[in-house]
């Protein structure tokens, strides 16, 4: 197989809520910064499965290799943040928590954009619960965010799923 397909060929397959061969990915990556790219393309896959574990994925190169991941922040913004999947939703609240410091005025603007869209549109308790905390976080240093954010707290506060109700309150009890 093809070097380019390599890690999509070792993300393919298993059960999937399994991470599959991801722990061994991130490892290549690790030990070859230049694949990187290769592993981001992934994201590009027909597999649902794949996106997952790259999502999984990029948040475990992220937390061992922060600077392999800014390069890419208008990549996130531009192409993953435009993908319907809930595993790539909430991987991107975390990513761009993560990445804030490293963004632009412009790319905090459309990153926040996503995660406001995702939390008003979105119905995955993980997206809605990565969402708020991301959100929250910044609306510290934001009043107008913080303005927009606070009706969507609320409203969840009565959503039928604890974790997402009780984070919620949880966060407005801290304003």
């Amino acid at each position: 197989m093809p070097i380019p397909d390599a890690f999509e060929a070792m993300l393919t397959g298993g059960h999937p809520n399994s991470l599959g061969r991801t722990i061994e990915v991130v490892e290549c990556v690790l030990a070859s910064p230049d694949r990187f790219d290769e592993l981001y393309r992934c994201y590009q896959s027909d597999d649902e499965v794949v996106r997952l574990r790259v999502s999984n994925a990029m948040r475990r190169v992220e937390a061992e290799r922060h600077d392999l991941l800014v390069p890419y922040i208008d990549c996130f913004i531009e192409e993953i943040g435009e993908l319907d999947q809930p595993s790539a939703q909430w991987t991107l609240a975390k990513l761009f928590e993560a990445l804030e410091p490293d963004m632009s005025v412009r790319q905090k603007a459309s990153a926040t954009q996503i995660m406001k869209r995702n939390l008003a549109e979105n119905d995955d308790w993980i997206v809605l619960n990565n969402t708020m905390e991301a959100l929250f976080k910044w609306s510290r240093d934001d009043e107008e965010l913080a303005l927009w954010l606070r009706p969507h707290l609320e409203r969840l506060t009565t959503d039928p799923r604890k974790s997402v109700a009780k984070r919620a309150e949880k966060l407005l009890k801290a304003w």
